[in-house]
């Protein structure tokens, strides 16, 4: 089983910037790919930038050039780094694990992990 924690979001005003974490641990050594999903109150939660393990990203055209994820393996941590933020940007921010591979023991590929969010506000 793999835990996922969220943190860095906060209030802040339109243009600002924030880095969100997402720390994983327990059964980390599977193969998987990381994604940062948001929701905002009455809305779908919708997809926001995916990190494959060999570095590849994918980001929502909403956010494609003022956002960028990353990751340490190390640290067992992804990153989110949100520049030029907008009131649009407001929502509770999700971080995301799916397995990719069945490489090992114990790993089964689909299987899927989710953070319990980090609120990220920002006023105009």
């Amino acid at each position: 089983q793999v835990q996922l924690v969220e943190s860095g979001g906060d209030s802040v005003q339109a243009g600002g910037s924030l880095r969100l974490s997402c720390a994983a641990s327990g059964s980390t050594y599977c193969r998987s790919d990381m994604r940062w999903y948001r929701q905002a109150p009455g809305k779908e939660r919708e997809f926001v930038s995916e990190i494959i393990r060999d570095g590849t990203t994918k980001y929502a055209d909403s956010v494609k050039g003022r956002f960028t994820i990353s990751q340490n393996n190390a640290k067992n941590t992804v990153y989110l780094q949100m520049n030029n933020l907008k009131p649009e940007d407001t929502a509770m921010y999700y971080c995301y694990r799916i397995v990719s591979g069945s490489f090992l023991p114990g790993c089964s590929k689909g299987k899927d992990y989710w953070g319990q969010g980090t609120q990220v506000t920002v006023s105009s």
